[in-house]
């Protein structure tokens, strides 16, 4: 059997496959809504539940769960800080009807 020839480096580059387009981004249908509230309603929760905000459990501002709620995009390009905010989030129920519970937006590890 004849060894196969072997391809240089530069030669491997040239024929790497172009990047695909990136594609919008689609939730999986067990995630449920994910809603960014704004600034104004966090602190009425925040009182309406009687709990500082650090006794709350976290969410990650990369959760991808948050990319549901359809403002989230437009937040981050304008650049608003979302790291504090509450997030409401809404899941079905076979006893109550529905679920609310909320999260508190936390950086990423990254620097995100």
């Amino acid at each position: 059997m004849t060894p196969s020839p072997r391809t240089s480096a530069s030669a491997r580059r040239k024929t790497a496959a172009p990047a695909a387009p990136k594609r919008p981004f689609v939730a999986h249908h067990l995630t449920p809504p994910h809603e960014i509230l704004s600034e104004a309603e966090s602190k009425r929760i925040l009182e309406e539940l009687s709990t500082p905000s650090e006794r709350l459990p976290k969410i990650l501002l990369a959760d991808p769960g948050l990319k549901t709620d359809p403002k989230y995009e437009s937040m981050r390009e304008s650049g608003e800080v979302l790291v504090g905010r509450l997030v409401r989030i809404r899941r079905p129920s076979a006893t109550a009807g529905e679920s609310i519970a909320y999260r508190l937006i936390v950086p990423a590890p990254g620097g995100d």
